[in-house]
């Protein structure tokens, strides 16, 4: 009956960076449920985050990224020896099991995500990472856009009218009325990222009587991160 699996033996190329990325499924009802802080929640970023930090950790992963719903994972190399299936459904089940860990809420239905594997090469890591972070300005700004034109008008009347507008028609229409996007926390516009960083450690070396320097790494949840460029992620080891 195993011959019957579907998938079963369906393997990623070795040696080849992977990028995996995770969705949550009918999140905007889930948002509801939870009645989250409109247009950002702190408190479901920060969940968002630590769900970073575990799959990161978890699946030795070179870098994390999230905004909104969203999450992708960066990966050298591939657990359960590349199966598909395996990937899928193992990192999908722990993202949801991580999010119902940190977020400790009466959930009315269980939250869920989805998982799709993105096999990429070196030259693919900074385009994928710069048009999902590109994704998060867009999100960002239709964000707060929604959310003023809700205090206005009702919700089909709001919903009507971003849909006629431009991105820079929204920009301008929140800027005449008092909203900096420029102003507004760094992770809203660009997303949260999660990596290595090493940290200098200062000791005494009692063997050869002398003062030494060593550096530790950590793992590093970036809330400031800056637009993407190919030396941010040459720094984080992503590329050569």
């Amino acid at each position: 009956m195993k011959d019957y699996e579907v998938y079963s033996s369906l393997r990623v190329p070795k040696n080849l960076k992977v990028i995996v990325r995770l969705d949550g499924r009918a999140f905007h009802k889930l948002a509801s449920d939870l009645k989250l802080t409109k247009p950002y929640d702190e408190n479901f970023y920060r969940v968002m985050a630590e769900v970073c930090v575990n799959l990161f950790k978890e699946f030795s992963a070179i870098f994390a990224y999230t905004f909104s719903d969203e999450i992708s994972l960066l990966l050298d190399n591939l657990p359960f020896d590349g199966r598909v299936e395996k990937v899928n459904s193992i990192l999908a089940g722990f993202t949801s099991s991580s999010f119902v860990l940190h977020y400790g809420a009466d959930f009315k239905k269980p939250p869920a995500f989805d998982s799709r594997i993105i096999p990429v090469n070196e030259t693919d890591i900074l385009r994928y990472f710069k048009w999902r972070q590109d994704e998060s300005w867009i999100n960002c700004v239709n964000s707060y856009g929604i959310s003023y034109l809700k205090n206005m008008y009702s919700n089909d009347e709001a919903n009507d009218k971003i849909k006629g507008m431009k991105l820079n028609e929204i920009h301008e229409l929140l800027f005449q009325n008092g909203i900096n996007l420029n102003d507004v926390d760094t992770y809203k516009k660009r997303g949260i990222g999660v990596y290595r960083k090493n940290k200098k450690i200062e000791g005494f070396n009692k063997k050869e009587n002398k003062n030494q320097t060593s550096y530790r790494s950590y793992v590093y949840t970036d809330w400031q991160l800056p637009i993407f460029n190919e030396e941010f992620f040459k720094n984080i080891g992503a590329i050569k």
